[in-house]
């Protein structure tokens, strides 16, 4: 049980293994390759998302935008796209309004010193406004065949943005657990003033989470473009409190300086499993967030209730070093003797 609580990975872990327990005890012909690649292929944008907002998270900011920013960033690919614009040049002019617009919310708090919640409120009404403005209220559609081929199956039914995906979340685990660079995320997030004593540059590290969640929000809005094949004007719309609560299942703690990438990604693909689950089951759409907002609070509970249980269990093995108790007493707390008493 403390191995679980210390390891909010393999928590995650256990609990996408006990709902593929329970969807193959209903039915054995849920659980096989297919399904797996369904509920992955479903879960790549709000697993790029869970991977930026942890950045922020461990450095104890938050950033709510990031919906609105996938949406923008879907549009501005749309856009380009039916412009004449390449594909190539496509990407990379989302990957430039996503990062502008990471890197504004990075400016806001940090230079500015807005309290994060309120900044990313604010840009989150911005930039859903912004494309709305940029669009006129209508949905981009007709997108070039290009576009729809990188969410095509290439192998074991993962596609190329897939692929990326994997490889982007591979990049962040290493950089934040394998560098100096990486570590510089948890010290900013554990506490501020001593990283500042211990040289860490603590305004670039904010102002790259942001940029970096901006960016990877980016890279989640061409997925949608491509999966979909057309831009809604409401795109992206709630996704940035799915992120947020993915990265709470997977272990990233709201205060900052703690939890892993690898936890990021699998509370974000156990969400979306509940999701698939619901579907396969052919509940109407509306239970979603209900049942996926009921299991976050359930696990968040029994995690506080163990946490607490955890925390005692520490402290009475601090006390048994202490003296042992008189004979015959009980509930009797013993401190340490002090020297003169010893000798």
């Amino acid at each position: 049980m403390k191995k679980l609580l210390r390891n909010r990975e393999l928590s995650a872990l256990l609990a996408i293994v006990a709902l593929f327990a329970v969807l193959v005890a209903l039915n054995h012909n849920y659980f096989s390759l297919q399904t797996l690649s369904m509920i992955f292929t479903s879960a790549q944008i709000l697993i790029l998302l869970a991977v930026g907002a942890s950045m922020v998270m461990l450095t104890r900011n938050i950033d709510v935008s990031v919906g609105s920013t996938v949406g923008l960033c879907a549009i501005a690919v749309g856009v380009a796209l039916n412009s004449g614009f390449g594909l190539l040049v496509a990407m990379l002019f989302a990957l430039l309004i996503g990062a502008l617009a990471g890197f504004f919310n990075g400016v806001l708090v940090v230079w500015l010193r807005i309290p994060a919640i309120v900044a990313t409120l604010g840009t989150l009404g911005l930039y859903r406004g912004g494309m709305l403005l940029w669009t006129g209220g209508k949905w981009i559609e007709g997108l070039p065949a290009s576009l729809k081929a990188l969410s095509e199956p290439v192998a074991l039914g993962i596609s190329p943005l897939g692929f990326l995906v994997l490889v982007l979340v591979a990049i962040a685990a290493w950089m934040l657990a394998r560098t100096a660079f990486g570590r510089d995320f948890y010290a900013v997030g554990d506490n501020l003033a001593a990283a500042r004593q211990l040289g860490v540059a603590v305004n670039r590290t904010r102002l790259l989470a942001f940029t970096f969640n901006g960016m990877l929000a980016a890279i989640a809005g061409i997925i949608f473009a491509s999966q979909i094949g057309f831009v809604p004007n409401q795109t992206g719309s709630g996704l940035e409190m799915k992120a947020i609560a993915a990265c709470v299942l997977g272990g990233i703690s709201l205060l900052g300086g703690t939890g892993t990438v690898i936890g990021a990604f699998l509370g974000a693909f156990f969400l979306t499993q509940i999701d698939t689950v619901l579907v396969l089951f052919k509940l109407p759409a509306w239970w979603n967030d209900f049942i996926a907002g009921l299991v976050l609070l359930g696990v968040l509970v029994l995690d506080g209730r163990l946490r607490q249980a955890l925390a005692r269990h520490q402290r009475a093995q601090k006390y048994s070093r202490f003296v042992p108790p008189v004979p015959g007493a009980k509930n009797v707390r013993q401190f340490p003797r002090k020297k003169k008493d010893v000798a």
